[in-house]
């Protein structure tokens, strides 16, 4: 039988392989398919675990509603006020080694964070611990009340936790708080290894055996455990002020802000996953931010803001009068700052004591039409300069 020569063969020959080539890219797309859903349920597991790690502080907000009428008003231009406290509990594994645990928890560090509307800038404003103010009658964990009295600050975290805190500070700024986190020495450590640590610059060496630290002079890595004692020592560095550890924390915060930014952690998932984890893990925070979706658009915002719009500065003050140990607001510096966040207006910072420059050069009354400078640094300078 003779060959057919109407390239019937030819023909039959490629509709095989075209049926070839449809089955492998149909397979090939399944596969496609299987492996962006198996990501997808794997980024929505990470998600859940995440999402479930925070903490919701719901006693602090029902014990606020109660005292709804006498708190300030909202911040102005969708500004935001975030009351970052860091506790200094020692309860869990640990926390123990830095101190005896007595069944109360103080406020080792607090920060009033302002985030200016639109972007325009952050300030991070450092209330000293040991600064004398008006504590309100307050409910304590037993449900019993405390009286009204005038102590150190971080007294109101013991007496009545965040919500006792939050009243505390709104009564001295009248600045209404939007948001408040709490955390602990574990997280703070944890956020710091997932880093792979911060740089710091040591004028000096340090050997402080409260604060478990022994640290060479000269610019150097910390991280967790190192880092923890290095925004916590204060009997052995400088002075053995509250004000120099606060100085010192203000630093190492403006060093962590330069190194997630540098090292692109915010929009790395493999870098910014451990971040969220070991924060999730230590937050305890109100409803407003007791969501992952709530902490990204909270990172997305502070992404937003360039290094060096983001300020962090002591509240002006000096030695309480009636006790070297203890702290006072200066005035009317104090309310000046408190004024200028209350109307989300500019502050500018400068290294030095606390106070304003045109409070030194005025005598205490600094010009009300140009724009104050209190004593801090702002992100960019870090902690090595």
């Amino acid at each position: 039988m003779p060959a057919r020569t109407d390239g019937s063969d030819v023909t039959d020959s490629a509709d095989a392989q075209g049926k070839r080539r449809r089955h492998w890219l149909r397979w090939t797309a399944l596969g496609v398919a299987v492996v962006v859903l198996a990501a997808a349920g794997v980024g929505w597991w990470l998600y859940r675990k995440l999402d479930g790690n925070i903490t919701t502080d719901t006693t602090a907000e029902a014990e606020l509603l109660k005292y709804e009428k006498e708190r300030p008003s909202p911040a102005v231009n969708a500004a935001r006020n975030i009351l970052l406290i860091g506790s200094d509990t020692r309860t869990g594994a640990g926390n123990g080694k830095y101190g005896k645990d007595r069944g109360t928890q103080r406020s080792d560090t607090t920060i009033l964070l302002h985030i200016s509307a639109e972007g325009a800038g952050a300030t991070a404003v450092s209330i000293p611990r040991d600064l004398m103010v008006r504590i309100p009658s307050c409910t304590k964990p037993d449900k019993s009340r405390t009286k009204e009295q005038f102590a150190q600050f971080n007294w109101a975290f013991e007496f009545g936790g965040t919500a006792c805190t939050i009243r505390t500070l709104e009564k001295l700024t009248k600045i209404r708080i939007d948001h408040h986190m709490v955390i602990d020495f574990r997280g703070f450590k944890k956020m710091v290894d997932a880093v792979d640590g911060v740089e710091v610059c040591l004028k000096e060496p340090i050997d402080d055996r409260d604060a478990h630290l022994k640290l060479p002079a000269g610019r150097q890595t910390l991280h967790g455990e190192q880092a923890l004692g290095f925004v916590r020592a204060r009997k052995s560095i400088g002075n053995g002020s509250d004000t120099e550890r606060m100085d010192r924390q203000q630093q190492f915060l403006g060093a962590l802000v330069n190194k997630v930014q540098s090292d692109g952690v915010l929009l790395n998932p493999t870098k910014l996953y451990p971040v969220l984890d070991a924060a999730t893990k230590s937050i305890t925070t109100d409803r407003g931010l007791d969501s992952l979706r709530d902490l990204y658009d909270l990172a997305r915002s502070m992404r937003a803001i360039p290094t060096e719009k983001v300020q962090f500065l002591t509240v002006p003050r000096r030695p309480y009068t009636y006790n070297a140990n203890r702290d006072e607001l200066v005035q009317p510096a104090a309310d000046q700052l408190f004024a200028r966040l209350r109307a989300d207006q500019p502050v500018a910072v400068h290294p030095g004591d606390s106070g304003t420059k045109e409070q030194a050069a005025a005598d205490g009354q600094p010009s009300a039409s140009a724009t104050p400078s209190f004593a801090g640094r702002n992100a960019a300078e870090g902690a090595c300069r």
